[in-house]
């Protein structure tokens, strides 16, 4: 039985990636820094390990074929982003095992590209997209080197699957039982969104291809790309009403962020709520034969559920070929 380690599999993206796995009968091993696990991850076998401890995470992850990347430190200090990246580099390398990667469109920088395919050209504009950048940078050379395998999946923004901190939760859906949709920016801008159980899915069909995959692969995730009037009109179905329209206030942020440093990381990264944007693959589909993908509907109300948002009508589960 292949097996494989997801590291941060107390998150959400962590979270929905080992249900997956487990589902899909491979031998998961849960590390988490206290090595307990949620209880949507039965099945899977709790390690404790510290990301920042280099010999606890070679322990952690030894004997596994795969680790999963779901680390996340909270979003208003990332300085720990790039040595996690190092650490998690040396545990693969000691263990020989291949690295399962998810990447971001921070890379691309502002403006960003309306179409952003594989070959898309990488033009960092902020820090958290430098620090990006240096991640795949070391992943990269490493797998150049012979030092290790890395497959790359690049998702946009999360919805879907349990927990929180999303901006699907934290702003769009967070005044939605009160009859109202807060959007995050201009109305008919296109965003490109993932469905955390699509985008589990789809590294599942990764790790079930290794031997058909090289030693690089930078492979972009085509999830829902949609404007907020899209998401808005698929929320009203869900929940069977209209839904008043309020917008988030940029203004506030942008006053407060040089005093609160979580508002700060914010509006450093506004620009992708102000700027239409979706991504493409020339790879994918190839490589899996099926990219995942729940229909929006299906996909909004499911997340609804999640959150503990009751709904209408759950409308049939289909896949589109």
């Amino acid at each position: 039985m292949t097996s494989i380690a997801i590291l941060g599999a107390n998150g959400r993206l962590g979270r929905a990636v080992g249900r997956a796995f487990v589902q899909a009968g491979y031998d998961v091993r849960g590390i988490t820094r206290s090595g307990r696990l949620p209880a949507d991850l039965a099945g899977a076998t709790g390690i404790a390990a510290n990301a920042l401890d280099r010999e606890a995470l070679i322990r952690a992850t030894a004997g596994v074929d795969i680790v999963f990347h779901g680390l996340n430190p909270i979003y208003s200090d990332w300085s720990t982003v790039l040595p996690m990246a190092e650490n998690v580099v040396a545990a693969c390398e000691a263990n020989g095992a291949v690295l399962l990667f998810p990447g971001n469109v921070y890379n691309y920088g502002s403006p960003v590209p309306e179409m952003i395919t594989e070959d898309a050209p990488i033009k960092p504009t902020t820090e958290k997209g430098r620090i990006r950048v240096a991640v795949e940078d070391l992943l990269r050379a490493e797998a150049d080197a012979g030092r290790l395998r890395t497959i790359l999946l690049r998702a946009g923004d999360f919805f879907g699957g349990t927990g929180t901190g999303s901006w699907f939760d934290l702003v769009m859906v967070s005044k939605i039982e009160k009859g109202v949709y807060t959007a995050a920016g201009p109305v008919d801008i296109v965003h490109e969104w993932a469905y955390l159980p699509d985008l589990a899915d789809a590294f599942v069909a990764l790790a079930d291809r290794l031997d058909q995959l090289g030693d690089y692969e930078n492979l972009h995730f085509p999830g829902h790309a949609i404007s907020d009037l899209e998401m808005k009109a698929a929320l009203e179905r869900a929940v069977g009403r209209k839904l008043g329209l309020a917008s988030m206030p940029w203004w506030v942020f942008k006053v407060a962020a040089p005093f609160i440093p979580m508002w700060k990381a914010i509006v450093q990264m506004s620009y992708l709520r102000f700027e239409p944007h979706r991504l493409v693959s020339g790879r994918l589909e190839g490589l899996i034969g099926h990219i995942p993908h729940t229909p929006l509907d299906r996909a909004v109300a499911e997340a609804l559920t999640d959150l503990g948002i009751p709904v209408a009508s759950l409308p049939e589960r289909r896949e589109a070929a």
